[in-house]
C-alpha cells in the first residue's frame, strides 16, 4: 500500500501510517528512547542469518548522532520503506530519504537519521557484521540544526 503514501503524511495517525508501509511499525522504542528526540517504534523483522529491524519515526523524530564502531567490517545499511526522512554524516550535507533509497554507512562514521519535520519515516536497519563492534551514542541533533533542513 506504499502507493498511498503522500509527500506530507503528518496528519496521519500512527494506525493510518502503518497501513501505508509493508513492514510492521512495532512497539514504542522505549529501550533506546534516551537516544531519540521524539517517538520512534521498533519491529524486529528477522533474527536469523542477517538480523534486521524496521525503525519508524514520528514526524520530527530523529536519533542522536552516533557511531557504529568496528576494527574490521561493521557499519550499517538503511533501506527507506516509507515516508520521508534524513540521513547525515558529520561535516556533510543531509541527504533526503524516500522509499527505495539505500544508505550504506561505513564503520566509525558519525551520523544520524530520522523523519522530516512534517512526515512519518520508516527504514529497515541492517547491522553489518564486523570485529570489535560497538555502538556509541552521542549528542542529540539540536533543534537549530534540524530546523535548517529543507522540510
Amino acid at each position: 500500500m506504499q502507493n498511498k503514501q503522500t509527500a506530507n503524511n503528518e496528519a496521519l495517525s500512527r494506525e493510518e501510517y502503518a497501513q501505508t508501509i509493508m513492514f510492521p511499525l512495532g512497539a514504542p522504542n522505549d529501550a533506546f528512547a534516551q537516544y531519540f528526540v521524539g517517538q520512534s517504534y521498533l519491529a524486529q523483522i528477522s533474527d536469523s542469518q542477517i538480523p534486521f529491524f524496521n525503525v519508524t519515526f514520528e514526524p520530527g523524530c530523529r536519533n542522536n548522532w552516533h557511531i557504529h564502531h568496528a576494527s574490521k567490517g561493521g557499519g550499517q545499511m538503511l533501506v527507506c520503506v516509507g515516508g520521508r526522512g534524513w540521513y547525515q554524516e558529520w561535516g556533510k550535507p543531509a541527504i533526503a530519504m524516500t522509499p527505495g533509497d539505500v544508505i550504506h554507512i561505513p564503520a566509525n562514521v558519525k551520523h544520524w537519521h530520522g523523519a522530516a519535520a512534517n512526515c512519518w519515516f520508516s527504514h529497515l536497519a541492517f547491522e553489518i557484521a564486523g570485529e570489535d563492534t560497538s555502538n556509541e551514542w552521542l549528542e542529540a541533533v539540536d533543534d537549530a540544526h534540524y530546523g535548517t533542513l529543507e522540510q
